[in-house]
């Protein structure tokens, strides 16, 4: 990502609230990771859409910011044969998660019935659920409903999907009520455009 981009993100989100938004989600993320008793992050997308770069930013921001439970596990669909060990990881993977596990669910999309009746197992069992996906009403029995908390991201018209990605996993590796908000997305600016700190994504 530039930082043009960026920039142009941070201004238009000036004095909507919706910084203060993306930051109060990544805090529950980052508590949710590294509480006492906390169990791994397993990631999880829809069919349609695996988040591949939200990973490989959590795990940037879990080696920059010493909290290794932000490295999450990401869960596939249909995990082909042989893949690496990484991203050989399938939905099965969420019906050992309980109490201390937390699943972060990303869709774009309408989140299909088989994946929202696994991730209400989940939270059955105990794992805490946040949710990053498309603005519909959160209705119950639907993931903005199954989630303990939600970030509603918004039309391609408003924020892009790609750039709450990016702010939220860059928020969630931020101590908190370190400083404001403009001067953290101010930093945020030039950790976006530099190398990454783990490659094998």
């Amino acid at each position: 990502m530039d930082a043009v981009r960026v920039s142009a993100l941070r201004q238009h989100l000036a004095g909507t609230g919706w910084l203060e938004a993306v930051g109060g989600f990544a805090g529950s993320l980052r508590r949710s990771v590294s509480r006492r008793g906390a169990g791994g992050l397993l990631l999880i997308g829809t069919e349609a859409y695996e988040p591949w770069h939200l990973a490989a930013h959590l795990a940037d921001e879990a080696a920059w910011s010493a909290v290794p439970r932000l490295a999450p596990t990401l869960l596939r669909h249909a995990p082909p044969a042989g893949a690496p060990a990484h991203l050989a990881h399938g939905l099965s993977r969420l019906t050992g998660a309980g109490r201390g596990a937390t699943v972060l669910v990303v869709a774009p999309e309408t989140a299909g019935a088989p994946l929202l009746e696994r991730v209400q197992d989940a939270r059955r069992h105990g794992a805490t659920v946040l949710a990053l996906d498309g603005a519909a009403p959160a209705e119950p029995g639907d993931l903005g409903g199954l989630a303990h908390e939600r970030l509603a991201v918004g039309t391609a018209d408003e924020e892009p999907f790609d750039l709450a990605q990016h702010l939220v996993s860059a928020a969630a590796g931020r101590p908190p009520a370190r400083r404001a908000a403009l001067d953290r997305l101010a930093e945020l600016a030039g950790r976006l455009t530099a190398p990454p700190a783990i490659s094998r994504w």
